[in-house]
């Protein structure tokens, strides 16, 4: 059930690159990975970018320390890899703990990583790196984990688990441990992919197959819907200077092998109700 109107008026941000993953608002920039592209990039709100290549990596999952150290998740590689302005390094090798290459990645308010596993048929896990970067499995049996975000309140951890077409939920206590795991919005009309959570508690979801973000609420509410003409969606993040841009990764295909070479992905971005959690300057 559709309750809002639909939001079609987006601008184009950025475009050129080969398959868009993990966008992230931070600092007046929005981050996000090329996964094929081997590479990072930056985008701010006029549409200048800038590159950080990551040779040999296929980059997805983004999140800032604290401290403003970016985190990178290293997909296939199965590594956290940390970047702070200069240098790349590796900060944990999760070869030994996951069953799959990894994915999304969403960090709390003390600074812990979250790193999603993508194997299906529920041997998916999640993986928590702690800021003395100690890892260790806080989740499992999850149909391919994928988008994950952290509630306003800090106590709730939401997951996409793609395959599963839902969104879950633990609660997150305050040693980062994850329990009670219960479905937060079940039969989705695609897979769910990325997804971005407002100062209400709303998940905007990126469902790929079903070419469109939809801003759901607890319970499985659907209030606001966002087509893509067709195209993929991937991945979405709030941000801007008021909190209330939502950026919108899209492809031509949800299947990245496809794509190789290919220069189609692109970002968007349109003026939502409710911001991001959080304060926020009421200034340009």
């Amino acid at each position: 059930m559709t309750t809002g109107v639909e939001l079609v008026r987006t601008t184009e941000l950025a475009n050129g690159f080969c398959f868009g993953e993990g966008p992230r608002w931070f600092e007046g920039l929005l981050w996000f990975s090329d996964m094929l592209g081997e590479a990072v990039h930056t985008v701010n709100l006029g549409g200048a970018m800038t590159t950080l290549p990551l040779p040999g990596h296929a980059p997805s999952g983004l999140g800032f320390r604290p401290d403003g150290t970016l985190l990178i998740v290293s997909a296939e590689r199965r590594q956290v890899l940390c970047y702070d302005g200069d240098t790349v390094e590796l900060v944990a090798d999760l070869g030994d703990v996951v069953p799959a290459a990894l994915g999304d990645m969403v960090l709390d308010g003390q600074g812990r990583a979250y790193v999603g596993s993508q194997a299906r048929a529920g041997d998916g896990v999640i993986v928590r790196i702690d800021p003395d970067d100690t890892v260790q499995v806080v989740a499992e049996h999850l149909d391919f984990p994928n988008g994950m975000a952290v509630t306003p309140d800090g106590a709730t951890l939401i997951v996409a688990e793609s395959t599963g077409r839902r969104l879950s939920a633990f609660t997150l206590d305050g040693e980062g441990g994850l329990s009670d795991r219960r479905v937060f919005a079940g039969g989705l009309d695609g897979p769910p992919d990325g997804i971005a959570i407002d100062a209400q508690g709303g998940v905007w979801t990126a469902l790929t197959l079903a070419h469109r973000f939809e801003r759901i609420t607890e319970g499985g509410t659907v209030t606001d819907r966002v087509d893509t003409g067709g195209r993929a969606a991937i991945a979405c993040a709030l941000g801007g200077p008021e909190g209330r841009t939502l950026f919108l990764v899209t492809t031509t295909d949800v299947y990245p092998q496809r794509l190789v070479g290919t220069k189609l992905s692109r970002v968007e971005a349109l003026t939502v109700g409710v911001p991001t959690p959080g304060e926020h300057a009421h200034h340009h």
